[in-house]
């Protein structure tokens, strides 16, 4: 606990930090804000409302997939810190747009062949946005920190990403539409503020020609990065993790709405208790490790969280259905003798993924050189996000052929087990190669 309030109170940290929330608070009070209001007041189908949250989530991910590889190369042969304020500046000038297209959205003006597509054209730049930011946020870390500081400093990161993301989801729920117009400018101004204060991060090898065929810059990202089994175990993990986490959020408004008869500001509160306990777990994990980066309570980690994940597929299932009537505000859903059992085991499920996580992305940026980590941390991106697409065409497609939104929370169930194999043999990995670092782009 020390280490984490020295980070904090430090300018090693804290201005990265800072930004790193408010970047996270814009992309998920953004995305919020337009999902909620399309699901609950443009469409009234459960599939179409699936559908346009599983787009929306796949258009986010996308350019994780298509641009990580340069942006990868870019923060290891440039300064990571002159990156970050060209990226939020760059995204000041997205949530304009953004902001343009909730009012519209607001104001009911061509809502479907303008507004929509507006609001989904700035998430896509947002993704663009989160694609060059993210592997700077993890790999700057060890350029900044002490050795000893890395897992406490990756845990606040995480745990710093989830807060913002509670903010960002109950002001989604809660603000009016035409008011997080002006919210989402505000937030990329301040972040852009944030961002000047963060200490220079010279690239520490000789700056090389950028390959800007992003295919087959991808293709030799991963392929370079994945060629040792710890480096590669712990992708596959943390790509599980995110494909479950996919499946999860995309359901969320859909099945608050048509399983459990609940309103928007109930599908706010189920991000919000999945982002305090992935906040509660980043933390925590940090203080069981005693601050060495470790996998040993990867498999353990997961498998509570499939148990968890089952749990609260059996409490949506048992629910009782009330078609027709009006959709239970918060208060109301909270009287539901099922609502407990509901709320917890969602917490559960989130305080175990990020246990699980945390010294995934440490793992990442300790075990390779310090030159690499934004390019490993690309890598693990390019993977994630594939996998996160694929979560979301499977969600698309069992929502298509009719299975219930209830019964397709067991998909994450079944990750869980795999993930879980695949964080024992990391563990297996790091005791056979313990002190090691790996040198993936010699």
């Amino acid at each position: 606990m020390t280490t984490t309030t020295h980070l904090i109170r430090s300018r090693r940290f804290l201005p990265l930090f800072a930004t790193q929330l408010l970047g996270a608070f814009n992309d998920n009070f953004y995305k919020n804000a337009m999902i909620l209001f399309v699901v609950y007041s443009v469409y009234n189908s459960e599939a179409a409302e699936a559908r346009f949250s599983a787009i929306a989530s796949a258009l986010f991910i996308l350019p994780f997939f298509l641009l990580s590889a340069l942006s990868g190369q870019l923060a290891d042969m440039r300064d990571k810190a002159r990156i970050i304020r060209i990226v939020k500046a760059a995204e000041i000038v997205i949530m304009l747009i953004g902001g343009v297209g909730l009012t519209l959205a607001f104001q009911g003006i061509m809502v479907h062949t303008l507004a929509i597509p507006v609001m989904l054209a700035a998430l896509l730049a947002m993704g663009v946005h989160s694609t060059f930011f993210g592997p700077i946020k993890y790999a700057i870390l060890p350029q900044h920190l002490e050795p000893n500081e890395v897992l406490a400093g990756t845990g606040l990161v995480e745990a710093g990403t989830y807060i913002s993301i509670l903010a960002g989801t109950i002001l989604a729920g809660w603000i009016p539409i035409e008011v997080a117009a002006v919210v989402v400018i505000v937030t990329a101004l301040v972040g852009f503020l944030t961002a000047q204060y963060v200490p220079a991060a010279p690239p520490l090898m000789e700056p090389q020609p950028l390959d800007w065929n992003i295919v087959r810059s991808s293709i030799t990202l991963v392929r370079m990065t994945t060629r040792h089994p710890r480096v590669i175990l712990a992708i596959a993990a943390i790509s599980f993790f995110w494909t479950i986490g996919a499946v999860l959020f995309i359901q969320f408004p859909p099945l608050a709405k048509n399983v459990l008869s609940a309103s928007k500001e109930v599908a706010s509160l189920f991000l919000v208790v999945f982002s305090i306990g992935v906040s509660i777990g980043s933390v925590s994990i940090n203080r069981m490790l005693g601050g060495k980066v470790s996998a040993r309570f990867g498999p353990a980690a997961v498998l509570v969280m499939g148990v968890f994940v089952v749990a609260f597929h059996l409490v949506c299932r048992m629910w009782p259905h009330a078609p027709g009537e009006a959709l239970l505000s918060v208060s109301q859903f909270i009287l539901q003798p099922l609502a407990a059992p509901l709320l917890l085991s969602l917490l559960g499920i989130a305080i175990a993924g990020g246990m699980f996580v945390v010294p995934l992305y440490a793992f990442l940026t300790t075990v390779v050189d310090k030159s690499e980590t934004a390019r490993t941390i690309a890598a693990n991106n390019i993977v994630n996000a594939g996998a996160m697409v694929v979560g979301s065409v499977i969600a698309i497609g069992l929502s298509a052929v009719g299975v219930d939104l209830a019964d397709q929370l067991l998909l994450g169930a079944a990750m869980c087990i795999i993930a879980a194999w695949l964080g024992w043999l990391l563990y297996k990995a790091e005791q056979a190669h313990a002190g090691e670092i790996e040198h993936a782009f010699e």
